[in-house]
């Protein structure tokens, strides 16, 4: 779903040399080659310097002049030294605090699709004011660039900085958010057990990344595939940050599953509550019917052709990104990017009573067996805080159990295949035969 350019050499854009725009946050962390933010350039005197010293309360800017001249402290960037103080203005004094949001991949078409929801007040609510920390490759950078252009034209009230980059440690400094899309797509001829070491190496350093410099309490949403093993080398290199922080998208697998109830049913998808997809992002994934409900009645109640619900409806979500490309001759960029808004609604967001939603968690202290140490989807609740809970009043008979146990054996081969880069030691990979990654996602 997700793309991680390759890099190359540095090159110095007209744009980088010529943009100068000013600094909207309390807080100054410049990346290898770019801040580029939202308000039009400060008036200046000729062959003047810009400075001012950063305060941690966001005060108004205070500029250091000698002789008419405003003199440059040697961190800061032009104009992008200067602050903005949201309390000062009627409008905006009534915000919450801003945060800090990272997206990696932020070139690719999954993130075109997101940012501008990000931006528009669509995920977090209308009175949270964002900055959007932007991370791409040498190769990217003056596609980020446009990007940024392009976030700008829009004039989104609520954006108040945009900054672009290829250094993770720069892009992630104090991010409370972390969407991890940017990854390797698998090739032609390419084995899984290559594209798990390729985009492990991604994740680990982005752990490694995120460990040192973001929020003690930043949540991560790891989309570039594949999601499970990757979030698990994401959390598995972040020590200081809690497990439990990180996840990996299974939401679009949930929204197509309940999709395709919703047309079995011939209702519409938002009478559809409490569907779980467990286990991997793969076709080892299950789509559980047995806990759905349509209208608030079991799903086996409504549909009463249960070899469709065991065979067809499992196969139908499996292969709907499949069936999308051969229809549309492209992936499904925009439902990823909506499932993402949706994933971290669900976590700032209280859950409807009685109700749950996926994401794939780590699966130490699970009420229903499955193995610790993995990167699971599983059913949660959330009280709108960020957080979760797992869901316990879940059945699982034999039929249900049977398929989360493959699901299960996969992610811990995925696991043995990546071993050095989770401190586990030596690295095996025996992953069978049989390719298990989703249609369109090669």
């Amino acid at each position: 779903m997700a793309m991680a350019e390759l890099s190359t050499p540095k090159t110095t854009s007209p744009f980088l040399q010529s943009s100068s725009r000013l600094r909207l946050s309390s807080k100054l962390h410049l990346s290898n080659h770019f801040r580029h933010l939202l308000l039009p350039p400060l008036p200046t005197t000729p062959n003047s310097k810009i400075s001012c010293s950063v305060s941690q309360n966001s005060q108004a800017p205070v500029a250091a002049q000698e002789n008419g001249l405003v003199k440059t402290k040697k961190e800061c960037y032009g104009v992008f030294c200067l602050t903005y103080d949201l309390k000062a203005e009627e409008e905006t004094k009534s915000w919450k605090k801003l945060i800090n949001i990272a997206v990696s991949g932020a070139a690719g078409m999954i993130s075109n699709h997101l940012l501008f929801k990000l931006a528009s007040g669509e995920v977090f609510g209308p009175d949270q004011p964002i900055a959007l920390k932007l991370l791409g490759s040498e190769r990217s950078i003056q596609a980020l660039e446009g990007v940024a252009m392009e976030l700008e034209d829009s004039l989104f009230p609520l954006l108040r900085e945009v900054d672009i980059g290829t250094d993770p440690y720069e892009v992630f400094q104090e991010v409370e958010w972390a969407l991890l899309i940017g990854a390797k797509p698998r090739g032609p001829g390419m084995e899984r057990a290559a594209l798990l070491d390729i985009n492990g190496q991604i994740f680990a350093d982005q752990g490694k990344a995120l460990n040192a410099v973001a929020s003690p309490n930043v949540k991560v949403l790891v989309v570039g595939n594949p999601c499970n093993t990757n979030a698990l080398i994401c959390l598995k290199n972040a020590p200081n940050i809690p497990a439990k922080n990180f996840h990996a998208l299974t939401r679009l697998d949930e929204n197509r599953a309940k999709c395709q109830l919703a047309l079995k049913a011939g209702v519409f998808y938002d009478k559809v509550s409490n569907m779980t997809i467990w286990g991997n992002h793969s076709t080892t994934q299950v789509p559980d019917f047995l806990n759905a409900r349509i209208n608030g009645v079991p799903v086996k109640e409504v549909i009463t052709d249960h070899k469709w619900l065991e065979e067809g409806f499992t196969e139908s979500v499996q292969k709907r990104g499949g069936l999308l490309i051969q229809k549309w001759g492209r992936s499904s960029a925009a439902s990823t990017a909506v499932s993402i808004v949706d994933a971290i609604k669900s976590l700032v967001t209280p859950t409807p009573e009685g109700d749950w939603f996926s994401t794939g968690v780590y699966t130490n202290g699970n009420p229903y067996g499955i193995a610790e140490d993995l990167v699971f989807s599983m059913p949660c609740r959330s009280k709108g805080d960020g957080d979760y809970e797992l869901v316990k009043d879940v059945e699982i008979d034999d039929y249900l159990r049977k398929r989360i146990a493959k699901s299960e054996a996969e992610l811990l081969a995925e696991k043995k295949c990546v071993a050095h880069l989770t401190g586990e030691g030596i690295a095996f990979c025996d992953l069978g035969p049989v390719d298990t990654m989703l249609p369109g996602e090669v």
